[in-house]
């Protein structure tokens, strides 16, 4: 019997249009304060066609998405087929619960790459584009009345490097009080 991998990536994609899937990927290129290297959501102030009407002068805390591999078993259990790169993701992870790190947590990718996770991915409707219904799964309010959002995390580049399927993830988390994620 094998041991399961720790923390490490599944896949990756990126797209130089503002499409909601992305392509997988061999590797992408993570660049220090821009994001993925040809994807159209990479630069310093937001590339999100809807944050760019709101105000395009915002900093850029969407620069790379990650979700986990784990939450795509989770909905195909309910019917939604679901790849790396089909909700819009630049890394597909396994082994670490994105969801319940602390914003300012820092993510080694592969031998280079450092990112800093910035908050929670607030997805559109556009989802149910991909899987109809797809959105109520990853989007919810549980039975506190609080609103729970399972469709990933943002971050934004700090070391550049090449990320790679199969490469591994250090998570380290930030110093001080632990702060929860929130959309961004």
């Amino acid at each position: 019997m094998t041991e399961p991998l720790p923390g490490h990536v599944v896949g990756v994609s990126r797209d130089d249009a503002h499409r909601f899937s992305k392509p997988a990927r061999d590797s992408i290129t993570l660049i220090a304060g821009i994001g993925v290297e040809g994807d159209s959501h990479a630069g310093v102030t937001v590339q999100h066609l809807s944050r760019i009407r709101r105000d395009p002068t915002t900093p850029n805390l969407r620069q790379v998405h990650l979700i986990h591999a784990e939450l795509f078993a989770e909905v195909a259990a309910r019917g939604h087929v679901v790849t790396p790169g089909a909700l819009g993701e630049n890394i597909t992870t396994a082994g670490i619960d994105l969801l319940d790190l602390a914003r300012g947590t820092r993510i080694e990718l592969g031998e280079d790459a450092v990112i800093e996770i910035t908050g929670l991915r607030n997805p559109c409707a556009q989802i149910n584009g991909l899987s109809e219904g797809l959105m109520k799964e990853l989007v919810h309010v549980d039975d506190r009345g609080a609103t729970v959002r399972l469709a990933g995390v943002m971050s934004v580049v700090l070391t550049g490097g090449v990320v790679r399927p199969g490469d591994s993830i250090r998570v380290l988390p930030p110093a001080g009080r632990f702060e929860p994620l929130q959309p961004v």
